[in-house]
C-alpha cells in the first residue's frame, strides 16, 4: 500500500529506447529521496510489455523490473524517447491509451511524447518534444499544440520535454514541484549538473537556434554580435560591417540564418545577460549595459517577455549557490 507521501515512478521501456532519457530522471528521482530523508519517497520501477529485456539505441541491455501488465498504478508515468518511438508496438499504444489516464502526472521525454500522443493523451495540451521531432509531431497529431522552442513544458498533468538531457531538467522541475527548491538543488549538486535550467529556455543556444550562414561576411557579422552584445547592433551597423546595403543585409541575413538580424541580436544578449547573472556577482545595472540593453527597465521587459521572470528572480532561482554544485 502506496504511503501518504510516496510518488511512484513507472517508466516505460522498449526495444531502441534512449538510455539517457530512462537514466537521467532516474537519478534525479532516487536522488531526490536521498535528499529529503526519505530513499522511498519516489520509488521507481521499470516495466516493458512481456517483462522482458530491451535493447537501447546505444546497444545497452536494460532489464525490467516486470511486465507492465503487473505494474501498479504509478503516481508518474514517464515515457522515455528514442528511435524505438518511430515504430512502436501498438499493444504498448493501446497500454498507454487505457492506463495513462489513471496516473497522476504523465511524463514524457525526447520523442516520448510521440507515444504519448498517439495514444491520444496528449489531445488539447500543450506539448514539445525532441527538435527534431517537432513537426513530425505537429503533423501526425493536429490537435496536439506543439511548441518546438522551450526545453520542457508543463500543462495541467502532463509534462513533456526536449531531447535527452532536458528530462534532467524536467525531473528536477518535478521534484522542486514536490519537495522544493532546496531538494531540487541537493540533486543537481550530487549530479554535477551546473544550472537547473528553465522550462522555457530554448532548446537551443542563440547561436545553435540559427543557421550559420554560408556567405562569411554574414558569418562575420554573427561572430561579432556574439563577442559584442553591448555594441551598436542596428540593421545600418551590422549591413555597414558587411558592406551591403541595410534592406540587402537583412534580406541575406534572414534567408541564410532563419531570423532577422533583430532578432538574432535579442537572443545573443538575453543569452550574454543570463549567463552573467547565473556566473557573477554583479548588478542589474551594470549587466543591462554590459549586454546592450541600456537600461534595467529594458532588460527587465526582454526577461519577463521570453523567460517570464524578471532578472532578479531568475538570478535568486539559477544562480547556484555559494560553492557551486
Amino acid at each position: 500500500m502506496a504511503r501518504m507521501n510516496e510518488r511512484s515512478v513507472l517508466v516505460v521501456l522498449f526495444d531502441d529506447v534512449q538510455s539517457l532519457d530512462v537514466t537521467g530522471p532516474v537519478e534525479v528521482f532516487t536522488g531526490a529521496g536521498r535528499a529529503v530523508g526519505d530513499p522511498g519517497a519516489y520509488p521507481v520501477r521499470t516495466a516493458t510489455l512481456d517483462g522482458g529485456p530491451v535493447r537501447t539505441t546505444s546497444g545497452l541491455t536494460l532489464v525490467p523490473d516486470g511486465p507492465l501488465g503487473a505494474a501498479p498504478r504509478p503516481h508518474t508515468l514517464l515515457v522515455p524517447g528514442g528511435e524505438g518511438t518511430r515504430t512502436a508496438d501498438p499493444a504498448l499504444i493501446d497500454w498507454l491509451r487505457t492506463h495513462g489516464p489513471r496516473a497522476e502526472r504523465l511524463v514524457a521525454v525526447c520523442t516520448g511524447s510521440l507515444l504519448l500522443a498517439a495514444a491520444g493523451l496528449l489531445d488539447g495540451h500543450r506539448a514539445t518534444t525532441h527538435w527534431a521531432a517537432c513537426e513530425l509531431l505537429a503533423r501526425a497529431h493536429p490537435e496536439v499544440a506543439v511548441d518546438p522552442d522551450p526545453i520542457f513544458i508543463r500543462d495541467g498533468r502532463v509534462a513533456t520535454s526536449a531531447g535527452v538531457t532536458a528530462g534532467i531538467d524536467l525531473a528536477l522541475a518535478l521534484v522542486e514541484e514536490d519537495h522544493g527548491r532546496d531538494a531540487a538543488l541537493a540533486v543537481a549538486r550530487h549530479l554535477v549538473v551546473f544550472l537547473r535550467r528553465p522550462g522555457n529556455q530554448a532548446q537551443f543556444s542563440a547561436q545553435l537556434a540559427a543557421q550559420t550562414a554560408r556567405r562569411e561576411p554574414l558569418r562575420e557579422v554573427q561572430r561579432w554580435i556574439a563577442e559584442h552584445p553591448a555594441a551598436d547592433l542596428s540593421v545600418p551597423a551590422l549591413a555597414a560591417r558587411a558592406a551591403l546595403s541595410p534592406r540587402h543585409f537583412t534580406r541575406a541575413f534572414r534567408a541564410e540564418t532563419g531570423v532577422t538580424p533583430g532578432r538574432y541580436a535579442e537572443r545573443v544578449r538575453l543569452e550574454h545577460a543570463r549567463r552573467l547573472l547565473e556566473d557573477t556577482g554583479g548588478g542589474v545595472e551594470e549587466i543591462s549595459r554590459a549586454c546592450g540593453y541600456g537600461t534595467p527597465e529594458a532588460m527587465r521587459r526582454a526577461f519577463v517577455k521570453t523567460l517570464g521572470t524578471p532578472p532578479a528572480e531568475y538570478r535568486r532561482r539559477f544562480r547556484p549557490p555559494a560553492g557551486g554544485y
